[in-house]
């Protein structure tokens, strides 16, 4: 007997697609909102457009555990549904297969998911976070070599103010500069030309050289009268500002990889702070995997609307429900790191009493005879549409049918007309 038959075939084509799809769209979205942000801190610390994508990059990892769930979920919930509406499911059920045989490929999907989501909630993660602050890091301190702003005033080592008109070539090359500088005795230089450009110096590599070309120099000597210089080319060295190393790894618990976080988490020189932030980050981390495991008896259970109904209402309720367990496991990891209940109450309950919930709504569609888990929610569904249909039939009715005359308003007029 084969383990993967054409039925298991099926139901894994049937899965993969809508699973992908989800993954794609729900890793978007999640995205999208977030590159707006980066877009506006990027651009308010001039640094380059590269920067965003490198840091969307690096939001992945930690937006892949809500779409890895997800995805699983609503692939598992799209092919049971439509083996439920085109009747391949009342077939497969006649000949005796059971739901749980039917399971048994999507069972497996889950298995390897979970597998991927733990190594990367254990380590890819926490370093693509460690990354993500590196990058912000060096984008503040400007070690990412930040462009220079046009139309506004770029302060350079505090005794240096340099403002341009047009900036071309990654900001290499400028034109309307204007400058300030003050030297070290006092004196102010104001500095103005038309074009100016950027050269690196192989000998010192902590001072770049900038080129100004048709311009002039305005000194003011502490004391004595300004003196106006007209210049052909001018050569300005400029100091780089020395670039602060970011912290080594581990500066926050996301960034701890899953063994760190079990030996900190019982060690005897943690503090009790540490402690606490610590184990509640793993212990999240363990119930967001270990959730996944049970997704495709949800996916099932919702997925199966009754009798002559096409309500896609299990959809709806199966996103909610994912969703808010991941928002509630949020709360309990914050609420736990300070200290205020035992990681184990915060996370583990709410994960039994979501267990609870799925297992017996399975329990209700595989083994109860005409047991329906959300029967009473699609038929509440079904009469506020009915209603909701009925309420606005009524009202564009009354918009279409004219207003007869009333007997006794004619005779009303009758009565006016002659007095």
């Amino acid at each position: 007997m084969k383990f993967f038959t054409a039925l298991d075939r099926y139901i894994f084509r049937l899965v993969l697609m809508p699973m992908l799809a989800v993954f794609v769209v729900a890793a978007s979205l999640l995205m999208l909102d977030k590159m707006l942000k980066l877009f506006d801190f990027v651009g308010s610390q001039g640094g380059p457009v590269q920067v965003v994508f490198s840091l969307l990059m690096n939001m992945v990892p930690e937006y892949a555990s809500l779409a890895i769930p997800l995805g699983l979920m609503l692939g598992v919930l799209m092919a049971f549904r439509r083996l439920a509406t085109s009747s391949e499911l009342d077939v497969m059920r006649a000949v005796g297969l059971s739901y749980t045989r039917l399971l048994r490929v999507p069972y497996l999907m889950a298995l390897v998911l979970a597998i991927c989501n733990l190594f990367i909630v254990s380590y890819v993660q926490p370093y693509s976070r460690y990354l993500y602050e590196q990058l912000t890091f060096e984008l503040s301190t400007g070690a990412l070599g930040a462009s220079i702003r046009v139309g506004e005033f770029n302060t350079l080592r505090d005794r240096m103010s340099l403002r341009i008109e047009q900036s071309h070539d990654e900001g290499r090359e400028l034109n309307g500069i204007f400058m300030r500088v003050t030297e070290q005795k006092g004196q102010v230089l104001s500095i103005t030309a038309k074009q100016g450009r950027f050269l690196a110096l192989h000998s010192n590599p902590d001072t770049v050289i900038l080129r100004l070309t048709d311009g002039q120099i305005v000194q003011n000597p502490v004391g004595q009268p300004p003196r106006v210089l007209n210049f052909t080319r001018h050569d300005l060295p400029i100091d780089l500002p020395s670039v602060e190393k970011f912290r080594m790894r581990g500066g926050v618990e996301r960034e701890y990889f899953l063994p760190e976080l079990l030996k900190l988490g019982w060690s005897k020189d943690t503090s009790e702070e540490t402690r606490n932030v610590v184990r509640a980050s793993l212990n999240y981390r363990l119930a967001e995997v270990v959730m996944i495991l049970l997704l495709p008896l949800l996916a099932v259970s919702l997925a199966v609307p009754p009798k002559r109904s096409s309500s896609a209402l299990g959809v709806f309720i199966s996103i909610v429900m994912v969703v808010a367990y991941h928002k509630v496991n949020e709360y309990g990891e914050q609420v736990s790191s300070l200290g205020k209940i035992d990681p184990w109450l915060g996370l583990w309950v709410p994960f039994g009493v979501f267990a609870a919930i799925i297992i017996w709504m399975y329990w209700t569609l595989a083994y109860v005879p005409g047991g329906q888990p959300i029967g009473a929610l699609e038929r509440f569904f079904q009469n506020a549409v009915k209603r909701l249909t009925r309420l606005i039939g009524k009202k564009k009715m009354k918009g279409f049918i004219p207003e007869t005359p009333n007997a006794t308003d004619d005779e009303d007029e009758k009565k006016e007309q002659a007095a």
